[in-house]
């Protein structure tokens, strides 16, 4: 995993330690390492006090290789400083972000009360429908058997 460090020589045996600074988690995001570790390294031996480096560590924290920061830190400050990009412009960003979130959130849970208010509505307007048929059908009934009826006296009434 890469590291940011700096350079630390103990006096006055000058033996080399790197202070671990920040660790890259992503391509793109880092973060600071809030309690700095030290760890031993004669990796470091070639590098002035001082001095900052990327460093590549294993999982059991074996020193791997180590570099010079320089031209990332230029690349760093040329990519994002140069072209305006501030850590205000950012947590601007990340709040104007966080909030459109939450307002599409909050449009979510609006389509989904209203999606359930249509279906209930959908479901209210089945029955009715199935009721009114039903009335319908007995309605029809009741003009066929009144038609019948009509009909008998009609034929009851020619008879005599």
């Amino acid at each position: 995993m890469l590291h940011l460090a700096q350079v630390q020589k103990q006096e006055p045996s000058g033996e080399p330690q790197l202070r671990l600074l920040a660790r890259q988690d992503f391509e793109t995001a880092w973060v600071v390492i809030a309690e700095t570790p030290v760890i031993p390294s004669p990796e470091a031996l070639a590098w002035n006090d001082g001095v900052l480096v990327l460093v590549d560590l294993s999982p059991t924290q074996e020193v791997l290789s180590v570099q010079d920061a320089t031209k990332w830190l230029v690349s760093l400050v040329n990519d994002y400083l140069t072209s305006g990009i501030t850590p205000a412009l950012l947590a601007q960003e990340k709040e104007r972000i966080e909030q459109g979130l939450q307002s599409v959130t909050l449009e979510k849970q609006e389509l989904a009360r209203k999606t359930l208010e249509v279906e209930a509505r959908g479901e209210e307007i089945q029955r009715l429908l199935e009721q009114k048929n039903h009335e319908l059908e007995a309605l029809q009934q009741e003009i066929q058997r009144l038609r019948d009826q009509l009909e008998q006296r009609h034929k009851d009434d020619k008879e005599q």
